[in-house]
């Protein structure tokens, strides 16, 4: 698992665990009522809403609860508050985290992300207490199926992409904030939806923690994933693959 591509990893490992399905679903649903209220609901004039819902739809969320969470953001809708807030601290081996959460209660969600960074060996910091050690990007994610390596790099590329990584699994496109939606567009007009496409967090560099502490980090991100209000959990670590293999990753 490594930095650059741990979001697609996540991604991935959630969905091939059908025992977290619903929570993958709540999880989704809260981004699209969120991205609902903070703009149109209408998916076409609302890039947010538009990329909530492609992720929405690559994880199979049937087409109602999708509507539903369009309606609950609209005019009208629920008037349960969600906040943006954002976590920092540091996990086992000295790895930097970062947990991004949409939480209709600030107190609980601090004390719960709190928690589970002691309880498995980590340290909750001060805002921009690691995050100096990442850049913000736009992350868009498409399956190897979608095209071979050189289409797909000079289609990102001409759409104003900074880089595009690419393995057996698919395509990882990344580019600065301000280019994100014109990028993303251009995908989205060329090959279809993405799989995923976010801002997320680049690590500047990565850090290799022993089995251990590997295994210590492991465990604390998952707990802190299966938060409701948890949206990710980004760090600047990489583990290879064959240690991930043998700690059941």
């Amino acid at each position: 698992m490594a930095g650059h591509s741990q979001f697609k990893n996540i991604m991935h490992r959630k969905g091939a665990q059908d025992a977290k399905r619903s929570k993958i679903f709540n999880k989704l649903a809260r981004e699209i009522t969120v991205a609902a209220k903070s703009g149109l609901p209408d998916p076409a004039a609302n890039p947010r809403l538009r990329a909530a819902i492609q992720a929405a739809r690559a994880q199979n969320m049937p087409r109602d609860r999708i509507e539903r969470a369009i309606k609950s953001g609209s005019p009208g809708g629920d008037d349960t508050n969600y906040e943006e807030v954002r976590y920092e601290g540091y996990g086992p081996g000295g790895v930097a985290l970062i947990v991004e959460a949409l939480t209709d209660n600030r107190n609980r969600t601090a004390a719960e992300v709190r928690s589970t960074f002691t309880k498995y060996g980590g340290t909750m910091g001060e805002t921009n207490s690691v995050s100096f050690m990442f850049n913000r990007v736009g992350a868009i994610y498409y399956p190897a199926a979608t095209a071979d390596t050189d289409t797909m790099f000079e289609a990102a590329l001409e759409a104003g992409a900074d880089n595009v990584e690419s393995d057996d699994d698919g395509h990882e496109v990344t580019c600065s904030v301000d280019s994100f939606a014109t990028v993303r567009d251009a995908l989205d007009a060329k090959f279809g939806a993405a799989e995923s496409a976010r801002l997320t967090w680049k690590p500047l560099n990565t850090v290799a923690p022993s089995e251990d502490a590997a295994a210590s980090l492991i465990k604390l991100i998952d707990i802190l994933d299966d938060n409701d209000d948890v949206q990710s959990v980004v760090g600047n670590f990489e583990i290879a693959d064959e240690l991930m293999e043998k700690l059941g990753g």
